[in-house]
C-alpha cells in the first residue's frame, strides 16, 4: 500500500521458495598412497582446466557450439570424454560467473559516480532534502577536493570494466586472487614459501565430476557405491596408476555421509545423478568428498496456508536474532526470545555461529506451534558505500560484515528440512513503527522490551497482513464511538469486535421509570429458571356493568 506524508510504498509479503539443490560433505581418511594418487590426478586435471579457461577467454563473445566441441575433443584425447565434459562445463560456469561479476561491478561504479557527482554539485555544508531529491554537500573544501579525485579514479575504473565487457574479456585467477597476492606478502602472513606452494596447488586441483542419471550409482567418473567404496576413472595419461579393471583407481578409505545419508543412498540406489568433488585442505591436512544433487522444485506454500497457525517474527541484528511469537490476529504471545551469535573471527566460525542461532530459532518455532517464520527482505548492497553513510565507519563496517544473503539462504534451506515456511516482508519502517507502537505498552517491571523485540512484532504483523500499529485506546471524549471505531485491526462483521453500544429500549430521560412509556421494551429481570422474577400485571380498566 502507498504511504502518506512521503512514505515509500510497502511491498507485499511472499513465501520464500525452498532450496533447489543439496550438498553434503564427508571426510576421506586416505592413506599416503591414496593421497599421492589424488594429488597427481588433481594437478594434472587442474592444468587441463587452466588451459581450457585460457582458450575460452580468448574466444570471448565469439564462442559457439562448434568451438566448444573442438575444446572438448582436444581434452578427450589426453583424459576421457567424461573428464573433458566436466572440465569444459566448469570453464563455462567460471566464465559466466566472471561476466556476472563484471555486470555487478559496472552497476556499482555507476551508482558511486552518480552519488559523488550529486554531492559535488551541492554547496559546502548543504543539508540533504529528501523531498526535493537533493543530496547533502561535503563538509569541507579538502573533502570536496579528495572526492573530486576519487570521482576521476572511479570513472577510469568504469571505463576499463566497460571495455572488458564489450570485448568479452574476463579476469579469472584459478586458485583465488587473494591467495595469489599473498605470495608477495609471505612475511606479513607468517608463511613459508613451501606452505604457500602447498596451498596454491591444493586450490588449483580439479577433481570434480558431474553425475548422469541412468548410469551405475549415478556417476561413472567418480563413483561411490552403496557400501561406501570410492573409485576414480583415471585420465588416459595416468592409466599407469590404475589398481582396478577398466582404468580405475579404488581408494582404501570408505565414504560415509552422516548428514542426509538416507537421501543420498536412495539416489544412488535408483541410479540418479549425483555430482562429486574431492578437495584437499592443506591447513588441516585432510581430504574431503562433497556430494551434490538437484531436487525437484517443491510447490511454494500459499501465504494464507503458511500463516494459518500464526508466525514467529524475527528481527535480524548484528549480534542476535530477536524473535516473538504472534497468533493469527497479530497479538504477541508469550515472551520474546533472543538468539545470540558472534560474527568476529574466521569465515568458518561466523558460519557455524549463524547455523547454531538458526537451529535454536527453528526449534523455538516448532515448540510454539507456529509453521512460519517472518524475516525482513534485507539487501545492504547499496548501503555499504562511503557516500551513503559518510564518515560513520562503524556503521558501514557493521553492514559490510552482516551476512544478509547467507543468513537468508541458510534459513530457507534449514527451514525446508523442518517443514517451516519462511515469509519475507518489506523492511520499511519496521524498527521505527515497532518501537513507537509496541515497545512501551509491552514493557513492565518484570519484562524489558527492546527496540529489536518490538521490531519483531512489526515484522510478524506485516507478514500476517495486519497494520503495524496496535489496537487504539477508547476515544477520550466520553468513551463512545463518535470518533470512530475503537479498533484498527478487526474489520466490520468480525465476532467479538468492539462495536457501538447497543441501544437500550425505553426513554432517554429520568422523568419516567424504566419499563414505562409507549416505546419501552420488556425490561423485567430474569431469574435463573428463565421466568420473570416479579409477576407484575399490566393495568387494565374494568368494563362497565350492564345491569343497574
Amino acid at each position: 500500500m502507498a504511504g502518506l506524508g512521503g512514505l515509500r510504498e510497502v511491498a507485499a509479503s511472499f513465501v520464500v521458495p525452498g532450496p533447489a539443490g543439496v550438498a553434503v560433505r564427508a571426510r576421506l581418511r586416505v592413506s599416503q598412497t591414496d593421497a599421492a594418487v589424488l594429488a597427481e590426478v588433481g594437478m594434472f586435471l587442474g592444468s587441463l582446466a587452466t588451459g581450457d579457461l585460457v582458450v575460452r577467454s580468448r574466444h570471448g563473445l565469439g564462442h559457439d557450439a562448434g568451438a566448444w566441441a573442438v575444446r572438448k575433443r582436444e581434452l578427450t584425447g589426453v583424459s576421457s570424454a567424461r573428464w573433458a565434459g566436466s572440465v569444459t562445463k566448469a570453464t563455462h560456469d567460471q566464465w559466466a560467473l566472471a561476466r556476472r561479476g563484471q555486470a555487478a561491478e559496472m552497476a556499482w561504479l555507476r551508482g558511486q559516480i552518480a552519488s559523488v557527482q550529486a554531492r559535488l554539485a551541492r554547496p559546502l555544508g548543504a543539508k540533504a532534502d529528501k523531498r526535493a531529491g537533493l543530496a547533502r554537500g561535503y563538509g569541507s573544501r579538502s573533502e570536496w577536493h579528495a572526492k573530486s579525485r576519487r570521482l576521476h579514479a572511479l570513472q577510469d575504473r568504469l571505463a576499463g570494466v566497460e571495455a572488458d565487457w564489450a570485448a568479452g574479456r574476463v579476469h579469472v585467477v584459478r586458485g583465488g586472487k587473494q591467495l595469489a597476492r599473498l605470495r608477495h606478502h609471505l612475511e606479513q602472513a607468517s608463511l613459508s614459501r613451501e606452505v604457500w606452494r602447498e596451498r596454491w596447488r591444493a586450490a588449483r586441483m580439479f577433481l570434480t565430476a558431474d553425475g548422469e542419471s541412468g548410469k551405475r550409482f549415478g556417476n561413472e567418473t567418480i563413483r561411490v557405491t552403496d557400501t561406501g567404496q570410492l573409485s576414480i576413472k583415471l585420465p588416459a595419461a595416468l592409466a599407469r596408476l590404475a589398481n582396478a579393471p577398466h582404468g580405475r583407481y579404488v581408494l582404501d578409505a570408505a565414504v560415509a555421509f552422516r548428514h542426509r545419508g538416507v537421501e543420498w543412498l536412495d539416489r544412488i540406489t535408483d541410479n540418479r545423478a549425483v555430482a562429486y568433488r574431492i578437495h584437499h585442505d592443506p591447513v588441516r591436512g585432510r581430504w574431503y568428498v562433497t556430494a551434490s544433487w538437484q531436487r525437484a522444485p517443491a510447490p511454494v506454500l500459499p501465504l494464507d496456508a503458511a500463516l494459518a497457525r500464526g508466525v514467529v517474527g524475527v528481527d535480524m541484528n548484528d549480534d542476535h536474532l530477536a524473535a516473538w511469537r504472534l497468533d493469527v490476529h497479530g497479538n504477541p504471545v508469550g515472551e520474546p526470545r533472543r538468539f545470540f551469535y558472534d560474527l568476529s573471527g574466521s569465515t568458518a566460525h561466523r558460519d557455524a555461529q549463524i547455523r547454531h542461532a538458526l537451529t535454536r530459532l527453528l526449534h523455538h518455532t516448532r515448540h510454539t506451534g507456529a509453521a512460519a517464520v517472518a524475516i525482513e527482505d534485507l539487501d545492504f548492497a547499496d548501503g555499504r558505500c562511503r557516500e551513503k553513510h559518510g564518515r560513520n565507519k562503524r556503521f558501514r563496517r557493521l553492514i559490510s560484515r552482516f551476512p544478509t544473503a547467507r543468513l537468508k539462504a541458510r534459513l530457507a534451506s534449514m527451514a525446508a528440512e523442518q517443514g517451516i515456511a519462511v515469509v519475507a516482508v518489506d523492511p520499511a519502517y519496521t524498527s521505527r513503527w515497532g518501537a513507537q507502537h509496541w515497545q512501551q505498552p509491552l514493557t513492565s517491571s518484570n519484562r524489558q522490551v527492546s527496540r529489536h523485540d518490538a521490531a519483531s512484532i512489526a515484522i510478524g504483523r506485516r507478514a500476517l497482513g495486519h497494520p503495524v500499529r496496535r489496537r487504539t485506546a477508547p476515544p477520550p471524549a466520553h468513551q463512545s464511538d463518535e470518533q470512530g471505531h475503537r479498533t484498527a485491526q478487526a474489520p466490520p462483521g468480525t465476532r467479538e469486535r468492539e462495536e457501538p453500544r447497543p441501544r437500550i429500549p425505553g426513554p432517554r430521560t429520568r422523568c419516567m421509570p424504566p419499563g414505562s412509556g409507549a416505546k419501552a421494551g420488556d425490561q423485567r429481570a430474569q431469574h435463573r429458571s428463565g421466568h420473570t422474577a416479579e409477576q407484575q400485571r399490566s393495568w387494565q380498566q374494568d368494563s362497565l356493568p350492564l345491569s343497574p
